[in-house]
């Protein structure tokens, strides 16, 4: 069984270049979204990554996506 919980979505946060953060929205490995703004820690990156994750689940279980 897959141990990701957001299958088949996956959240990348990455650190651009010292200390400044992006994440990244990817669905089966094909990129969906990506953070517009950098952010200054990697805890911040991810937060807004998986706001933007639940974001994504709300409209794909509302049938907008797709």
């Amino acid at each position: 069984m897959d141990n990701n919980p957001t299958h088949p979505y996956t959240l990348e946060v990455s650190e651009t270049r010292p200390g400044v953060f992006s994440w990244a929205i990817r669905e089966r490995g094909k990129l969906l979204q990506r953070s517009d703004r950098f952010e200054a820690s990697e805890e911040a990156a991810r937060k807004r990554g998986e706001s933007a994750l639940e974001s994504l689940f709300a409209k794909t279980s509302r049938g907008e996506r797709k």
